[in-house]
């Protein structure tokens, strides 16, 4: 494999954070490179992926959450 990028950039360019030239200095490697241009694609299968993870607790977590912190007030 011929990675001509670090690591870093190539998820900067995944997440659309490279500036224009850096973008296609990246798309030219990614051209070239199939090892590189497979890195990515996972890349953008994992992004995809977490994309649809859920960001907040169920209600029931958080509501547990609040009844465990209640303890402590009626202790003081």
């Amino acid at each position: 494999m011929i990675q001509t990028l670090p690591y870093s950039t190539l998820l900067q360019y995944v997440y659309n954070e490279l500036p224009v030239e850096r973008q296609r200095e990246v798309e030219e490697a990614l051209q070239h490179d199939p090892d590189l241009a497979a890195s990515c694609a996972d890349l953008l299968l994992a992004q995809r992926a977490l994309d649809g993870v859920r960001r907040n607790p169920r209600p029931e977590t958080s509501e547990a959450i609040l009844r465990y912190s209640r303890t402590f007030l009626s202790k003081s």
